[in-house]
């Protein structure tokens, strides 16, 4: 891919994954890394998942436990790229854990020394809110502008249908372990009370809530400072494949310091809806007639306000007063026409430039 069609506003469409997509969600999973459990490589279990979501989609009685899952579309190469998902509500059925960052302040007037000791509590303070989850790109992607589309326009589809979730929204990032599954922060805490390596808990996993195991965790804050050099340092590290997505939530503005992952210590992010940028700066406009009708076109993330026909692309125009303005192909791509609504949020300058 050339330079000139990575910047290329128009090559890619965000959509509900579809029966026809499983072949494609399976060539994620396989190659996913540790971690990701959402995307587990395990044939049944993708297409539950798949299933679930289209039940989601294209039901009105919500309850919380719908997932939904999206496919990223070069329609340029006429090929599905990446994936992404959002799950309604954290730990539907059980607590959806975690490890919070705190740290003990302990004093001794005697000896005139105080220490600040870094401790992790298990807790359940996230149960309940909305997750961002299955982000898969094909690494040929990841200087294009995909995905920022991937990742944001689930913002814009949370934003439209804000009844059927939290205004709470949290991620959680892979954390530490190497190829072989070796994870320092599991080693040295996990795997101390059960008799499975990472891999094996994680595929045990799979998705679903880990209460299963926190359950079983001591109830006891852990003092960081009597782990491991190699654990210590795992806390709120990431696995290399998951910078990219990462940095994309650190820029929507998402907190990153005060929960890790009670399996691989790995960061999990959390934020008010209304506080992230593409929230923040979305408008909900009609689309305007005619093409950008400015010298300088921004661009602009675009996303229609159906549910099971939901598309976002991303397209350079203007929005105000007058509306939503791109040009024709943008709003095909998005599956509107003029008069109809749209959700619009502006993207920065700097990201085209960096792609």
């Amino acid at each position: 891919m050339t330079n000139h069609d990575a910047l290329d506003p128009g090559r890619f469409v965000l959509r509900p994954c579809a029966p026809e997509d499983l072949p494609a969600l399976r060539r994620f999973a396989a190659a996913s890394a540790h971690g990701i459990t959402t995307l587990p490589n395990d044939a049944a279990a993708l297409e539950s998942r798949l299933e679930r979501s289209l039940q989601s989609f294209a039901t009105d009685d919500t309850s919380g436990e719908e997932i939904y899952l999206f496919v990223l579309e070069d329609q340029a190469a006429g090929r599905i790229v990446g994936t992404s998902g959002i799950g309604a509500r954290a730990g539907f059925s059980d607590r959806f854990y975690t490890y919070r960052n705190e740290f003990v302040v302990q004093r001794s007037d005697v000896l005139a020394t105080t220490n600040r000791i870094h401790t992790l509590h298990l807790c359940h303070h996230l149960t309940g809110v909305t997750l961002l989850t299955s982000f898969y790109l094909d690494a040929d992607y990841h200087d294009t502008l995909a995905p920022q589309l991937l990742s944001r326009a689930r913002l814009l589809f949370i934003a439209q249908h804000a009844d059927r979730f939290s205004d709470r929204i949290a991620a959680e990032s892979p954390g530490l372990a190497d190829d072989s599954g070796r994870c320092p922060f599991w080693d040295a805490v996990g795997r101390r009370f059960f008799d499975m390596d990472y891999p094996t808990v994680e595929r045990l996993a799979g998705g679903r809530s880990k209460s299963f195991i926190a359950e079983l965790m001591p109830a006891s804050p852990i003092y960081v400072p009597l782990l491991p050099d190699a654990a210590q340092w795992a806390i709120g590290q990431l696995h290399p494949e998951a910078e990219l997505p990462f940095s994309i939530l650190l820029d929507e503005g998402f907190d990153a310091d005060t929960y890790v992952d009670i399996f691989d210590a790995g960061p999990t992010v959390q934020e008010r809806l209304g506080m992230l940028k593409t929230v923040a700066r979305s408008q909900l406009l009609r689309v305007a007639a005619g093409d950008a009708g400015t010298a300088q076109p921004r661009l602009h993330l675009v996303a229609n306000t159906a549910l099971q026909s939901f598309r976002a692309t991303l397209a350079l125009g203007a929005a105000g007063p007058a509306g939503a303005a791109f040009d024709a192909e943008a709003a095909q791509r998005a599956g509107v026409a003029p008069g109809e609504l749209v959700r619009i949020a502006e993207l920065d300058a700097t990201i085209g430039e960096a792609a």
